[in-house]
């Protein structure tokens, strides 16, 4: 548990401090990622409704500005929630919403990157959150069943988004799980405000792309911020659907600088990623309320020099 001074009831958001998107829309660098809100393999609806709303409600309170969400995180359970906690919405909250996938009975995650699939999956965001407009889209690239891999060119897809930006019904656009070389194609389109691709304090490939983004003035947006899943997946047996591989936070020098400071492996590893960059904004999901209070208690957690040397030293093989 963290120690007295980065206990949560002492600790909001605010502690992070603020990215300003595209010059005009502050958000707090601790958000709330929406992603854990449905059932079990990100499917149907949560055991307690009540909690899961009680949850976003919550992380408002502790000062979150700036929730990442999906409407095919249920698929629609996660944008239901968030608009039963907190509709009508406060003016400065921020919602950063991702296209390019939807949900199959067998709760598959094919990738929808065709014009009229995304057309339709931002009218669907709309609606389930009870908007007339989205503050931030992200592209979110998927290479399963008919997607995109790392070399293919994104211009259909975010040109058909970078449309909807003129017709109002989107704020800025964003790109997720893209490559550097597809990064700045998006750039050449439409202005980019975020990345959301994989990082953490143990797998870090997409280093250089967090450095081009910060030099830019441009948010990264880490998924998985953890450390605890990667995109490779692995079947649940519970289930019988593919989901993200879990995988456990066990770098020794992670736990000992926790020890340290009295706080938790996953603390760390949050307080890490505000460290590491100014641009970086995190979005650690959860569906419990003393996680989210863990989580936002992070904001507060001050690594050393000596902390900070010990943890940048650590990588997966290749991956850094």
């Amino acid at each position: 548990m963290p120690s007295s001074d980065t206990t949560a009831d002492a600790v909001s958001a605010a502690e992070a401090g603020e990215f300003v998107l595209a010059g005009e829309l502050p958000v707090r660098r601790m958000g709330f990622g929406a992603m854990q809100l449905p059932g079990p393999g990100v499917w149907g609806p949560p055991k307690d409704r009540a909690r899961a709303v009680s949850v976003v409600r919550r992380a408002v309170e502790l000062g979150v500005n700036h929730i990442d969400t999906s409407d095919y995180y249920g698929p629609y359970v996660a944008n239901e929630v968030i608009r039963e906690a907190l509709h009508p919405y406060a003016d400065d909250l921020v919602i950063v919403t991702k296209v390019g996938a939807f949900r199959t009975p067998d709760q598959a995650w094919p990738s929808a990157l065709k014009p009229e699939q995304l057309r339709r999956a931002v009218y669907d965001n709309l609606r389930g959150l009870g908007r007339d407009h989205l503050d931030v889209v992200n592209l979110r690239i998927v290479e399963e069943a008919g997607g995109l891999g790392p070399s293919d060119s994104i211009a259909e897809p975010f040109g058909a988004l970078a449309e909807l930006r003129e017709q109002g019904l989107i704020r800025h656009l964003g790109v997720s799980n893209v490559t550097a070389q597809q990064f700045a194609e998006a750039r050449e389109i439409a202005p980019v405000v975020c990345v959301q691709n994989e990082y953490n304090v143990v797998r870090r490939r997409h280093e250089d792309l967090v450095r081009t983004c910060a030099e830019a003035g441009i948010a990264f947006m880490p998924f998985f911020p953890l450390g605890t899943f990667t995109l490779q997946h692995e079947k649940d047996p519970a289930t019988d659907t593919k989901v993200p591989r879990q995988v456990p936070l066990d770098a020794q020098v992670i736990h000992a600088v926790a020890e340290r400071h009295g706080a938790t492996a996953y603390q760390v590893a949050l307080a890490w990623l505000l460290r590491h960059s100014a641009n970086i904004c995190c979005i650690p999901g959860t569906s419990s309320p003393d996680h989210l209070q863990e989580n936002i208690a992070a904001a507060g957690l001050r690594l050393t020099d000596t902390d900070v040397k010990e943890l940048d030293a650590l990588h997966e093989g290749g991956d850094r």
